[in-house]
């Protein structure tokens, strides 16, 4: 049986010895100084770049899998690799808002990926933050899994809502109230520095527009988080392996952000497709939470949910694809029409 379908009184001990959070979180300390030092001269990425750093992203959590399988069990390696789907499928979301978080300020492309590594590693912190505190709810009772299976609901509910009625990214980033905040707390200059957040102007001290943009990237992180921790512990009870699947996850934005570029504004029923993951893995954790108190109550085992979740992803690429088309040959076909209403023919 696997971790998270155990009550909390029984919730195994973490994989993760203090040697492996050592040695792990140094790991990811390197990928991410690394990652600094590409984007430290501005530049615009090719695309033979971005493929090349997310297929070596992608890489990582596979290796690290398989690695798990000898050294833990295969029941861990399911967990971890099942969680890190769910997680790269809500950060491809991440992905789209950071698009529109970085058209609305008309960020140059030269240092797009300075404000994406700069998310990352907000991201980075604030999971660690949730996760922490997730990890203290589950040894406080099984009651957690409630809270968290409601928290994903609530939210399912929100984004199929907005997917539905075509409201999702209509927002205008720039009046978030963190971003007019922070503009009524200093000044800021009317041009990009480069890479730099900070200026001086007429003698007074002043963030650039980059600033404020990383500042409404840090802003968003708050709610992805509140959203993808509970996901995760859906999957797995254990914070080691919680953690390592949003590091993985979030590691290769900034790569795969220039790879979907174009591709995400085709994905038009992904926001679809979150929603009911996010809906069946709160159904799972409330089934977790009712197993404890009512044994004959079923429980989710991890294969399943890790087939439902690729099945509901590879249903919504489909039916995005299919819907694409569609539209193409509407509008191909209404072409003709104009033509010959302009000419003064009957259309055909």
């Amino acid at each position: 049986m696997s971790a998270s379908l155990l009550s909390a009184e029984a919730l195994p001990s973490s994989i993760g010895s203090p040697l492996l959070w050592t040695v792990s979180i140094a790991i990811l300390v390197a990928l991410l100084a690394v990652d600094f030092v590409v984007t430290r001269k501005p530049h615009e990425v090719s695309m033979r770049e971005a493929i090349g750093w997310s297929a070596f992203y992608l890489t990582l959590p596979l290796l690290f899998g398989l690695w798990l399988w000898p050294a833990y069990g295969g029941g861990q390696s399911m967990e971890f690799l099942t969680g890190f789907v769910v997680e790269k499928s809500l950060s491809v979301d991440n992905l789209f808002v950071f698009m529109l978080i970085l058209g609305a300020f008309a960020v140059p492309a030269a240092v797009q990926q300075r404000v994406l590594l700069f998310g990352i590693v907000g991201a980075l912190a604030l999971r660690g933050v949730f996760i922490a505190l997730g990890a203290a709810m589950l040894k406080a009772g099984t009651w957690a899994f409630l809270v968290f299976g409601a928290i994903l609901l609530v939210t399912a509910v929100k984004i199929l809502r907005e997917a539905v009625s075509g409201d999702e990214g209509k927002r205008d980033v720039r009046d978030m109230r963190s971003v007019r905040l922070l503009r009524k707390i200093m000044p800021v200059t009317d041009e990009y520095r480069g890479t730099r957040m900070f200026t001086r102007e007429n003698g007074r001290r002043a963030l650039t527009p980059l600033a404020v943009v990383v500042f409404a990237v840090f802003a968003t992180d708050i709610v992805f988080a509140v959203d993808s921790v509970p996901a995760v512990y859906g999957i797995t009870a254990d914070p080691y392996l919680v953690f390592m699947t949003n590091a993985f996850a979030l590691l290769g934005l900034r790569a795969l952000y220039f790879v979907l570029d174009s591709a995400l504004t085709k994905l038009r029923h992904l926001n679809h497709g979150l929603a009911v993951i996010l809906a069946f893995i709160g159904v799972k954790l409330v089934l977790h939470w009712a197993h404890g108190v009512w044994p004959a109550v079923p429980g989710i085992p991890t294969p399943i949910s890790l087939a439902v979740i690729v099945v509901v992803l590879a249903t919504v690429t489909v039916t995005s694809l299919r819907a694409n088309a569609r539209a193409r040959d509407a509008s191909g076909s209404a072409e003709p029409k104009a033509e010959a209403v302009a000419e003064g023919r009957p259309p055909c």
